[in-house]
């Protein structure tokens, strides 16, 4: 069974739990709401993209649930 590198990431916006999951092995990068509809779902990026869209997620005050990946809340 192979080990995927999706990373998780949570953050509160205008009262409401939102959630991102980035995958750079599949290109894509998806943002949900609170119920778990889709807001955005971004195909074809490179995992360099993806990379810079993770820092940019990261660089506000960040803590990991657990200490461990692939979960993140901002």
């Amino acid at each position: 069974m192979s080990t995927r590198t999706m990373k998780v990431w949570f953050w509160v916006y205008n009262d409401r739990i939102m959630k991102a999951v980035s995958c750079p092995e599949d290109g894509t990068l998806t943002v949900y709401d609170e119920n778990d509809n889709i807001l955005i779902k971004r195909t074809g990026l490179t995992p360099a993209q993806i990379k810079k869209i993770e820092i940019t997620l990261a660089n506000p005050g960040t803590k990991q649930l657990g200490g461990k990946e692939p979960f993140t809340f901002l």
